[in-house]
């Protein structure tokens, strides 16, 4: 299967946050609603969540400023002005992720994630689990592919 083909929708952008609940809240009052909020403390991450707008039906998911996730960019020096990029990386849904991995890769994708991982995003009330790759663009943006998920 070609990976024009097995690209079956865009699911989300991804920010990095250093002001989470102004941005947050920003993004409320442009009509998107929190339908998950989560943390994974392996990459620092203390708060994620992802939000829906479901007029236009787009998420977006924004994460805090000091989350360690790979990233276009780079950190900023002290006393330096912002170098490093806002978007986190573009997530397209696949119907299936080792082969839009593998796919990628063949077209000029450098690997990210080195393989296919299940992650589960916790909180009180419920476990979404998620079915993902990343690998780096030619250009160097990263790209997450994602199985179709519910939030």
């Amino acid at each position: 299967m070609k990976l024009s083909e097995n690209i079956i929708g865009f699911h989300h952008y991804s920010l990095k946050a250093p002001k989470f609940d102004e941005t947050v809240n920003f993004y409320e009052h442009l009509g998107f609603k929190t339908l998950h909020e989560w943390s994974l403390p392996e990459f620092k991450l203390e708060r994620c969540v992802m939000l829906f707008h479901e007029r236009i039906n787009a998420y977006i998911e924004i994460c805090d400023g000091n989350a360690d996730i790979p990233a276009q960019g780079r950190k900023r020096k002290i006393d330096e002005e912002m170098v490093e990029n806002s978007i986190l990386h573009i997530c397209f849904v696949v119907k299936d992720v080792a082969t839009a991995r593998d796919e990628a890769l063949k077209i000029g994708a450098r690997d990210l994630s080195h393989g296919v991982f299940d992650i589960d995003l916790v909180n009180k009330q419920k476990t979404v689990n998620v079915h993902n790759s990343l690998v780096y663009s030619p250009n160097g943006e990263v790209i997450e592919f994602l199985e179709q998920v519910k939030f």
